[in-house]
């Protein structure tokens, strides 16, 4: 069938952030209020008690990570992204004594590799939004369950820069106009890579090299803190 009106080019992104900032003031009020959650982990040091405000802190990161769905532009560049990702929480978890959180990491890092096997080029399935919408979501209150949110950052690098590349080239292009205000050739960054020559499959490699590095100085930081 045909999408007619408002809906004919997908669904709205206004609509969309709607939605998912009415998930993250539930995640936060559930983790607030039902679990009693109310500071987080910062690296080297300590806690930081936000109290009632640990709800709109839960709500902007689960922006911030679904704002990195669009990292999912090139066959197999997201799969992998997130596969390393989950990966690394489930190590985490594990060292931490988390181990139902680390299983159900370990679980979802599996399920990504078996879709990734008929996501590289050429691809035959897709994540789509609605598959970055579940990733990113789950990704969200893995970190918040494993106190790891100052070390998501790092962990999921090329989803934080694939974020704020896209910010970064909206903002500017606001200010400056949409010619002046062009940072890169095309937003997100690897379509900026892509139009200066990189070939995909080159992209998507150095992007998992560099999601194993940053994943694994994460994964240092954080078990450091429990040394």
């Amino acid at each position: 069938f045909m999408a007619k009106g408002k809906f004919a080019n997908g669904f709205p992104r206004r609509y969309m952030l709607g939605i998912v900032t009415i998930f993250g003031l539930i995640g936060g009020s559930w983790f607030y209020f039902k679990l009693g959650i109310s500071d987080v982990s910062v690296p080297f040091a300590g806690l930081l008690p936000l109290g009632i405000g640990f709800i709109a802190f839960f709500t902007f990161i689960t922006l911030g990570v679904f704002s990195s769905g669009v990292i999912d532009g090139i066959d197999g560049l997201a799969g992998g992204v997130m596969a390393i990702i989950f990966a690394a929480y489930s190590t985490i978890a594990f060292f931490q004594n988390q181990i139902d959180i680390a299983v159900f990491c370990a679980t979802l890092t599996g399920g990504i590799m078996a879709f990734l096997w008929f996501n590289i080029p050429p691809a035959r399935f897709y994540l789509g939004e609605t598959g970055m919408l579940g990733l990113t979501m789950t990704l969200t209150v893995v970190a918040f369950l494993t106190n790891q949110v100052f070390t998501l950052p790092l962990i999921a690098l090329m989803l934080t820069v694939t974020a704020l590349s896209s910010s970064v080239q909206i903002v500017s292009k606001s200010i400056r106009g949409p010619e002046k205000g062009k940072i890169f050739k095309v937003a997100p960054l690897h379509h900026h890579f892509e139009a200066i020559g990189w070939s995909r499959p080159k992209i998507t490699m150095r992007y998992w090299i560099l999601s194993i590095i940053s994943a694994v100085l994460g994964i240092i930081i954080a078990l450091s803190q429990n040394l």
